[in-house]
């Protein structure tokens, strides 16, 4: 006997009448994430760099209301016809070029040296390549003029102690160079001991097979493979460089080197101040940094550097034989450089009980050195209040920062969401724009928009956030991409939701990233002088800002002191940060 079959006609489930609004639903939740980020990326990158195009082609420099640009003129740009301006731009151009050349001279090298030879103290130069990170550009420039000023500079004074005549003078264009070379050797030392650290062996194993000699692999297989690192970091010191305002107005405009930061400063300190020249100059600066952060990823784009792989590696050790001993001489001699002859130099200035310093024996007479004047500052009022406004600004800038970097990675690796490439753009876009740039286009920003934060701390934690996003976004992208996305998913499978599986298995797989990206931009933002120079207030003062009018008003002893002070609380805090993060990634 048969079963009975079912000639019932087969049924399938209908949409219900709403299925359009349930449709717009998900579709408006894809987008929310993207619209509050561009939101404030809107607000911080973009606003800002709006107004300083607008001062640029309008005459109206004092604005009544939002959009009281005056009108539309190309007087402007009259000024960059001037010498004064020519002389500035072309002056910014080989200041970059050379200090890029001069980093990645020292750069390279040290990170060959710390990843693939057998140079003695090998670890040790690890942190020799990374010190000067420790020692702000500002306070770099103002040891070295402490150190080879023409007339008392101590190194000078050696020299002349000696017979020999006190011939260095920093204030010059190689001074500048030098300076900026060996402050941003850092940056190419870590891109390029990374690349070196997680080559594959493979191929330089095959060559070694075939017959090849050292110096004919290292030079046609691993110096090539490491091409993109060198080349990406050149790009960046040349950026950081030519934007680079501290350095050129402390050693460059007493040696009469004018370079574009300079000139941007000086216009918008004129009286009465010449707002929209500056903001005509500003845009030259960004378009010349434009165009070279796009030579830069044309000439990456077509490729293909691949050189790690899925197993792991041990990336092959270079026998250094007669040359051990030079190489290891080289990188002492620029820890020497960088950091022990400039804090011995501030140290001498900060004990000095004379402001004057006529002979080096001067220094080893009675009552020469005292720890008065520090102590003096150590308790000053103005210093507990400077430290604490740059203690708040560097926390805070860290951790919005942080937060706001991974928000953006997330959105952009871990989601579908419209719009997400546009964020990552906009994310990376200040990287073009110049700090000083950034800081009077946000003083426009804040003084034009109906929000009362102009004359707070909370503009320079913006001003900073804004400056050190593509840092932060480069650094948490990064572990994002190499932290597998199943983990997450698996969670949520098993009925987690989905900020509760964020919160729980991504977030914390990635501490040790964002704590390297959190110290990352407290360091960052702890040195930063440039974007803060329009945007202080008497109350708002930072340590950067403290030791800048110290130098700019010619006390120099003062400056020493609160420079001194300044890198123990940057040492401090980066300990304490350090430790903090070690402590939660275990």
């Amino acid at each position: 006997m048969s079963a009975p079959t079912d000639n019932r006609p087969v049924t399938t489930a209908t949409p219900p009448v709403d299925t359009p609004t349930t449709q717009r639903r998900p579709g408006l939740k894809k987008w929310i994430p993207t619209l509050l980020q561009l939101a404030l990326l809107t607000v911080i990158v973009l606003f800002p760099m709006f107004f300083i195009v607008m001062g640029a082609f309008t005459d109206n420099a004092e604005r009544t209301s939002l959009f009281d640009f005056g009108n539309f003129t190309l007087d402007n740009f009259s000024l960059l016809g001037s010498s004064t301006a020519q002389s500035a731009l072309w002056n910014s151009a080989l200041v970059g070029i050379g200090s890029s050349i001069v980093a990645l001279a020292i750069g390279c090298t040290l990170a060959f040296l710390a990843a693939r030879t057998n140079v003695p103290g090998r670890k040790m130069i690890y942190g020799i390549g990374i010190a000067p990170l420790f020692l702000p550009a500002l306070v770099g420039a103002l040891a070295w003029a402490l150190l080879a000023g023409p007339a008392t500079g101590y190194i000078n004074l050696v020299l002349t102690a000696i017979g020999l005549p006190g011939f260095i003078d920093i204030y010059s264009f190689g001074g500048m160079i030098f300076i900026l070379g060996i402050y941003y050797a850092p940056y190419p030392f870590l891109m390029v001991h990374s690349a070196l650290s997680l080559m594959n062996p493979d191929l330089e194993d095959a060559a070694s097979l075939h017959g090849a000699k050292l110096t004919k692999m290292l030079s046609k297989i691993t110096f090539p493979l490491v091409m993109p690192a060198v080349i990406g970091s050149g790009i960046l010191v040349f950026a950081l460089t030519v934007e680079n305002f501290p350095v050129a107005q402390v050693i460059g405009v007493p040696g009469g080197v004018d370079t574009l930061p300079t000139l941007i400063y000086r216009l918008m300190n004129a009286s009465p101040a010449r707002g929209n020249d500056a903001a005509a100059v500003a845009v030259v600066l960004t378009v010349l940094l434009v165009a070279v952060v796009a030579f830069q990823q044309r000439a990456m784009s077509s490729k293909e550097y691949t050189t790690v792989s899925g197993k792991g590696v041990r990336a092959r050790q270079v026998p250094l034989r007669a040359w051990r001993i030079p190489a290891a001489v080289f990188a002492w001699v620029y820890f020497t450089l960088a950091v022990l002859l400039p804090l011995i130099a501030l140290v001498l200035a900060a004990l000095q009980t004379s402001p004057y310093v006529a002979n080096i024996g001067q220094l080893f007479d009675s009552g020469a050195l005292s720890f008065w004047g520090l102590g003096e500052t150590l308790r000053s009022a103005d210093f507990h209040s400077v430290m604490t406004n740059s203690v708040i600004v560097g926390v805070a800038t860290a951790a919005i920062g942080t937060a706001f970097c991974f928000a953006l990675a997330y959105t952009r690796y871990r989601t579908n969401a419209p719009g997400r490439k546009l964020l990552e753009y906009l994310a990376m876009l200040p990287l073009a724009v110049p700090a000083i740039v950034l800081g009077l286009g946000l003083l426009w920003t804040w003084l034009a928009l109906p929000l009362p934060i102009y004359g707070t701390l909370a503009v320079l934690v913006i001003a900073f956030v804004a400056v050190t996003i593509p840092q932060g976004y480069r650094g948490v992208s990064a572990s994002i991409i190499q932290l597998d996305k199943d983990l997450e998913d698996s969670a949520v499978m098993l009925g987690a939701r989905r900020h509760r599986a964020i919160s729980f298995v991504t977030a914390p797989l990635l501490k040790v990233g964002l704590s390297s990206t959190f110290l990352l931009l407290l360091m960052l933002s702890m040195r930063e002088l440039t974007a803060a120079l329009f945007l202080f207030t008497s109350d708002t003062r930072l340590l950067s800002i403290a030791i800048f009018d110290a130098y700019d008003n010619g006390s120099f002893q003062s400056a020493a002191e609160l420079s001194l002070l300044y890198c123990v609380v940057i040492g401090v805090l980066a300990i304490l940060s350090r430790r903090f993060g070690s402590k939660e990634t275990v």
